[in-house]
């Protein structure tokens, strides 16, 4: 599903006051980085994440991949961070990013 430009705007203006819940280091995508990136998103549904992977076409590739494997959605990017949306039917509200 596509974002319009509208939801991506709302998306980022929530994502401001976020802090990166997850960061992805030099040795890119472990089991344990994927398991942690999918609770974040069921939980959160929205998350700003770090990647510190090393240079650009590196990056871009780690975030498909991420994409690919969480089934989320990439709201905006700035260097070296990104905004996250998976959102989730049964989330906890006071979890939630999205319903607060």
């Amino acid at each position: 599903m596509a974002l319009t430009n509208e939801q991506k705007k709302a998306y980022r203006a929530i994502g401001h006051t976020l802090n990166p819940i997850v960061t992805v280091a030099g040795n890119g995508l472990s089991e344990g980085v994927i398991d942690e990136l999918n609770r974040a998103l069921d939980d959160h549904e929205l998350i700003k994440i770090k990647i510190s992977v090393g240079d650009r076409e590196v990056k871009k590739a780690v975030i498909a991949e991420i994409l690919r494997i969480t089934g989320a959605e990439m709201p905006q990017q700035i260097g070296n961070t990104a905004l996250l949306l998976r959102k989730n039917p049964k989330a906890k509200a006071n979890l939630s990013n999205l319903q607060r």
